[in-house]
């Protein structure tokens, strides 16, 4: 079943309270991106301090790899007119950065000393997303490790985290396939403590980058839902998955941040992009309760072969949108 379309929020749900969950108060602290608004960035004291708007980019599949770069941050820091730190952001000005006196100010907060700070300002130069450069990716605000070679999650994947943690309470089991660092189940166990969190992701690196930021929870390097313990099956309450969906003849025109640095298992979803979204659908209902939520991401265009897939499995489907987020997805939930 396909719910409609709520004229009031361009968003389908199944009753009015599923709107309001969806569309809450955007939380602060989330990562800082290009294309996202209203935003906020933690300075190493865990101060925060305001991101300004950013124009909205377009909608659909090639938004994945976009915004990969910590952007538009203005911390307190040194002086721009300070000799040194304009010779910083002069290099990274000529190297494409189009925010770089922000730049320049977090990689001076995260140097220990003028060599470190050379390697770090280097590989920024080279083209190496801030984030991997720093080793942390802000996220629904929370400070999250992430590696050279880890996605890194985007502002607009906290449409998921949101929806997660609405629908479950204490003691109930999260899963989170295709995990990268872990992000949406730390962004989700912080805001709903005492939840049983299982996450997977196909890349070891990645799963190092989710245990750090998952700690208690069972992470496993393995392929979708095949590492996931039998005794799961029937008794989870929300699955979540934000799959790759990019097609895979968009790859190719991807900015470089997204498609040199992040592992093309994380970006390249087939020919129409959702070649393992699919497979997540199918799988999901073995492992729900009746009642419980599959929440995944997708483009806007391609909202309906997901719901088709929905459907197709037994499950309601619902389209969830977030125009401050530029997020679209799908809750897909058991019936019973």
């Amino acid at each position: 079943m396909v719910h409609d379309l709520d004229p009031g929020t361009g968003t389908v749900a199944a009753n009015p309270a599923e709107v309001g969950a969806a569309h809450g108060s955007p939380r602060t602290g989330c990562c800082v991106e290009v294309g996202t608004r209203s935003m906020m960035a933690h300075a190493r004291d865990g101060s925060a301090t305001s991101v300004t708007d950013r124009p909205r980019e377009p909608r659909g599949p090639a938004r994945r790899g976009r915004g990969a770069a910590v952007s538009e941050v203005h911390l307190a820091g040194p002086d721009p007119s300070d000799g040194a730190v304009a010779d910083l952001v002069g290099r990274l000005r000529a190297a494409g950065c189009v925010f770089a006196e922000d730049e320049a100010r977090l990689l001076l907060d995260q140097a220990t000393d003028p060599a470190g700070l050379a390697a770090m300002v280097d590989r920024r130069v080279a083209g190496v997303p801030l984030e991997h450069v720093l080793g942390w990716v802000e996220f629904a605000g929370l400070r999250l490790a992430v590696s050279d070679g880890v996605f890194v999650p985007r502002r607009r994947t906290e449409l998921l985290a949101r929806r997660a943690a609405a629908a479950l309470r204490p003691g109930d089991v999260l899963v989170e396939l295709c995990c990268g660092c872990g992000a949406v189940a730390a962004a989700v166990s912080h805001a709903v403590p005492g939840l049983r969190v299982h996450a997977v992701d196909i890349d070891p690196v990645a799963v190092r980058c989710a245990r750090t930021n998952l700690p208690g929870a069972d992470v496993a390097v393995g392929d979708l839902d095949r590492p996931l313990p039998a005794n799961l099956r029937g008794r989870v309450d929300v699955l979540v998955a934000n799959a790759p969906y990019v097609p895979s003849a968009e790859i190719a025109r991807m900015p470089p941040e997204a498609r040199d640095h992040e592992p093309r298992v994380a970006l390249d979803g087939g020919a129409d992009g959702l070649d393992v979204l699919r497979r997540v659908v199918a799988a999901a209902p073995g492992w729900l309760r009746p009642g419980g939520r599959l929440l995944f991401e997708a483009g806007d265009d391609q909202l309906p072969a997901a719901v088709r897939a929905v459907t197709a499995a037994g499950l309601d489907a619902v389209v969830l949108t977030d125009p401050d987020l530029d997020a679209s997805g799908v809750q897909a939930t058991r019936p019973g």
